[in-house]
């Protein structure tokens, strides 16, 4: 499920037109017959129903879903916004067709106090006005029309490829549909998985409008949705004569006298996720609190000084395939010098948290590695790293996080809703597990366990990430759903809801 700009599902559009030969026509019939599959699968046949409509493309779809409802006797009432002279291209065909077969269209323009009484009458509410075109505010009489459709608690909306006002690239939002049901034609926008403009769409539902692959890999830039059919088809199986060498060796470096806990929920995530050995590198000053904690995990005293790393470790004694560091160290001297050592192991490392905070003094080590090196940002860190606002990489999620990952040839895990897992090529992969259950301390550290858990047992580096962060939200979701409340959910739950995931999708890919 491709992920596209405004300017990029225009260029696919063309191409199918110009390229391939299919047909305007052909696409807006496509889109509104799928539209309206979904409708009739979810609309009750007693309800009243308007599609309101506007010139372009939207609106063209629009006028086909009304045609298709009103054939299958829906009490269907089609309005049209804008005076019907402004109707072009496959539009106004589509228009001509839905007349053609009988139907009335209701005017807005010389019937607003008619409209504005019925539009109280009616139990769901079919939104095509405005496209993926819309630039800036929304003007007259959208607007009007807009505002008082947001004030009817009774209304179910459903809105048709993008709500109205919401602009397709993601921004900020003056006024704009508030759907409960958003049906994406062929390819989510950014705006569907960025913020504040996420919150406009509801529930999101693409359909396939019969678009060929050809068209997108040839104008879009690859940004992908990741879903429970990914993880499906890549998660590893385990054979019945592997041992425990076979999962991976795995160390995790972290913890301080401040911060205990952070060490233990990593390691334990790790372990939950299916690494084969782990090691807990922590400072010995804290190793007779932590030890006792985590009895499947080995222990790897490094010396410490004021409770924190002092700044050695000595790898020549472990034998390991992937490192995690960051976890609860804190923001000292030893913190650096150890992430520094960290970087200089030709095996794959994830740096997490605290490991992140001195990324200037060490980010020429990256470019310089040949093995992976996986970074988990929040957008509050990435924003330190970067030297930027936190606002100036949330308006820009997709682009920060891809320049990021291609300028240091590293993988970017961009945390928060929609997490954005970026390659070291630029290809971007964007969960769509999670739940604000996961917004309370803890959460990360789980996440970076499962990450270097993953990394030991899977072959593509991106697959292991990008299941990694697809498990972690399906954890909270699952939590959610089996009776926590999102207030209450604490990260060792996460932990352990891990397992029930686990075996939900090995038995469904049996």
């Amino acid at each position: 499920m491709r992920i596209v700009t405004a300017s990029e599902m225009y260029a696919i559009d063309r191409y199918t037109t110009e390229q391939i030969g299919i047909s305007e026509d052909s696409l807006m019939e496509n889109a509104g017959q799928a539209v309206a599959r979904v409708l009739c699968e979810r609309i009750q046949p007693t309800a009243r129903i308007a599609v309101l409509t506007g010139t372009g493309n939207n609106g063209g779809d629009g006028f086909v879903v009304a045609g298709v409802l009103k054939s299958y006797g829906y009490m269907t009432d089609l309005w049209l916004i804008p005076p019907k002279e402004k109707v072009k291209g496959a539009a106004k065909k589509a228009l001509e067709i839905y007349e053609n077969l009988g139907y009335e269209v209701k005017n807005y323009i010389g019937n607003e106090q008619e409209f504005f009484e019925q539009i109280h009458r009616y139990d769901v509410l079919i939104d095509a006005m405005l496209g993926i075109g819309v630039k800036g505010s929304v003007k007259s009489p959208y607007k009007e029309i807009i505002d008082k459709v947001n004030q009817i608690d009774k209304l179910t909306v459903y809105a048709v490829d993008i709500p109205s006002g919401v602009p397709a690239d993601g921004g900020e939002v003056e006024t704009a549909i508030r759907a409960d049901v958003t049906i994406t034609i062929q390819c989510p926008k950014l705006s569907a998985y960025t913020f504040p403009t996420a919150d406009y769409y509801g529930e999101l539902i693409v359909v396939d409008i019969g678009i060929p692959p050809r068209a997108l890999e040839t104008t879009a830039t690859f940004r992908q949705a990741w879903v429970e059919e990914d993880v499906r088809r890549t998660l590893p199986t385990r054979n019945r004569s592997s041992h425990k060498g076979t999962y991976g060796k795995g160390i995790v470096i972290g913890g301080s006298r401040n911060m205990t806990g952070a060490i233990t929920l990593t390691a334990k995530a790790a372990l939950r996720s299916g690494a084969g050995l782990l090691t807990m590198a922590i400072p010995d000053d804290i190793y007779s609190v932590v030890a006792n904690r985590i009895p499947e995990a080995m222990q790897h005293p490094c010396p410490s000084e004021n409770g924190s790393f002092a700044g050695d470790i000595d790898f020549a004694q472990l034998d390991i395939d992937a490192i995690a560091v960051g976890p609860g160290m804190g923001r000292t001297e030893g913190t650096k010098r150890i992430v520094q050592t960290v970087l200089e192991q030709d095996v794959p490392v994830v740096l997490d948290a605290d490991a992140l905070f001195f990324w200037n003094e060490y980010a020429s080590f990256v470019k310089k590695r040949t093995s992976p090196t996986i970074v988990t940002p929040h957008p509050g860190e990435l924003a330190r790293m970067l030297g930027v606002s936190i606002h100036d990489v949330e308006k820009n999620r997709f682009g920060v996080s891809k320049q990021f990952a291609m300028d240091y040839g590293l993988y970017v895990v961009l945390k928060g809703p929609y997490t954005i897992v970026t390659t070291p090529d630029g290809k971007q992969y964007v969960n769509t597990t999670g739940n604000p259950a996961l917004a309370k301390g803890g959460s990360g550290d789980v996440l970076t366990g499962i990450i270097v858990a993953f990394l030991m047992q899977h072959d593509s580096v991106q697959a292991a990430v990008s299941n990694a962060v697809w498990v972690h939200g399906k954890a909270a979701d699952f939590l959610v759903q089996k009776g926590h409340s999102p207030f209450s959910v604490l990260a060792t739950d996460v932990i352990d809801a891990i397992s029930p995931v686990l075996f939900q999708l090995r038995e469904r890919i049996k």
